[in-house]
């Protein structure tokens, strides 16, 4: 039986605050990939590694446990995953050698992975049109404070490879004794073993919206993963600096731009948000390619701000075109299906990346290669649209039957 919701204000902030400590505690190690690297002597492509096995586990996490939430309730899951990320901190603090690297990047993954659909849930329970703002809106702003924050403490205060790490154990804590407080959003049911097995629950009147959108939070993603491991490495060689700041900059430039464009376009149709997303992450993509033959770090934060709307634009216009269309007890196998994209493409392109800089030419070498992907693939994804657009305009009139019955989506409701 459900128990009484909290205050909205108070109910979305908690698990938003969440996202964001989350996500930033996954980019406090960008700046530090360089500290780790010239201490411990391995390639970009361990760099990449790393990076990529943190998403390759919040995938596992998503998958099996995406959607126990939905049967043991929020605050338990919650609280689990708030312990994982706890120990993740603890192993990274301690962290010796690239083995730790890799065992503290799998606590952190599963932790995330088990808590992004439970706390995007959280806050659709108790808003659904600001808690699907919420959802796209907290995990740049988490990426981007933790790449800042961190270079800020790798070049200013004592103990960079640890003091960072411990600042997250006490930001977990409170936020675990927050959880602990506040109400249950929804009640314990039956299915719990079921739950466990890998499923991407989406509802199939949901799926052609999904596969529409799929391409650009794909693409969007992938460039963010570029900006959290190869990106500081090529800001700081365009620049001249060794800098921390400089390194985690670039990832801080594109996820708070993109936030606070999430902000700026709330109230402009999903379906005109995601084309100018494309838009913008072709523009921001070519900028990038232009700076690096420039060997211009201007150009590079110039196409970075370009690239921060697309991202907001995009992730904003995939996230309100399927969320706000999803049934209560749907929730978190939706956002966990969403996120199961989103890490697919935050991952995959960057390893791939951390070979070319070692076998195929070099980091400018890399970086362009990248820069074409993302570009191809925003540009398949708007042949896309404007090829369903005709047929979901068609659709829409019957999005609401006259029975009341929902039958179709609309892409740009």
């Amino acid at each position: 039986m459900k128990t009484a919701r909290p205050p909205r204000l108070r109910g979305i902030l908690l698990p938003a605050s969440i996202v964001v400590s989350f996500l930033a505690s996954s980019s406090a190690p960008t700046p530090l990939y360089a500290k780790y690297a010239d201490r411990w002597h391995f390639s970009p492509i361990t760099t990449t590694i790393v990076f990529g096995i943190y998403c390759i586990a919040v995938l596992a996490a998503l998958l099996v446990l995406g959607r126990v939430s939905d049967h043991l309730g929020r605050k338990p899951v919650l609280l689990g995953a708030l312990a994982l990320q706890i120990a993740a901190m603890v192993v990274f603090s301690e962290a010796g050698d690239v083995g730790a690297l890799f065992a503290g990047r799998i606590l952190q993954g599963v932790g995330t992975g088990t808590a992004l659909g439970a706390l995007g849930a959280a806050m659709l329970d108790i808003d659904r049109e600001r808690g699907t703002r919420a959802n796209a809106i907290a995990p740049g702003l988490g990426s981007g404070i933790g790449a800042l924050s961190s270079g800020l403490i790798v070049q200013y205060l004592p103990a960079p490879t640890r003091l960072i790490y411990l600042v997250f154990i006490g930001v977990f804590l409170v936020q675990a004794l927050g959880v602990a407080l506040l109400p249950e959003t929804i009640g314990r049911r039956p299915g719990l073993r079921a739950a466990l097995l890998p499923d991407l629950a989406m509802p199939r009147h949901l799926r052609p919206l999904l596969f529409a959108v799929a391409p650009v939070l794909f693409a969007v993603w992938s460039l963010g993963g570029f900006y959290g491991s190869l990106a500081p490495a090529l800001a700081r060689q365009l620049s001249g600096s060794d800098s921390a700041v400089i390194g985690g900059l670039g990832l801080f430039v594109l996820t708070v731009v993109s936030s606070v464009t999430i902000v700026a376009i709330a109230r402009i149709p999903p379906g005109t948000v995601t084309f100018l997303g494309i838009t913008l992450l072709v523009l921001g993509s070519l900028s990038t390619l232009l700076a690096v033959e420039a060997s211009s770090v201007t150009a590079f934060f110039v196409g970075t701000f370009v690239s921060g709307i697309g991202f907001g634009a995009g992730f904003q216009g995939g996230m309100r075109t399927v969320v706000p269309l999803v049934a209560n007890h749907e929730r978190t196998g939706v956002l966990s299906s969403i996120y199961v994209i989103c890490y697919l493409g935050m991952g995959l392109p960057a390893v791939v990346a951390g070979n070319l800089v070692v076998y195929g030419g070099g980091l400018p070498t890399a970086t362009r290669d990248y820069s074409l992907f993302v570009v191809t693939l925003a540009v398949a994804t708007l042949i896309t649209l404007l090829r369903i657009r005709g047929r979901t305009r068609r659709a829409s009139l019957t999005c609401a039957a006259p029975d009341g019955v929902h039958r179709a989506p609309c892409l740009n409701r």
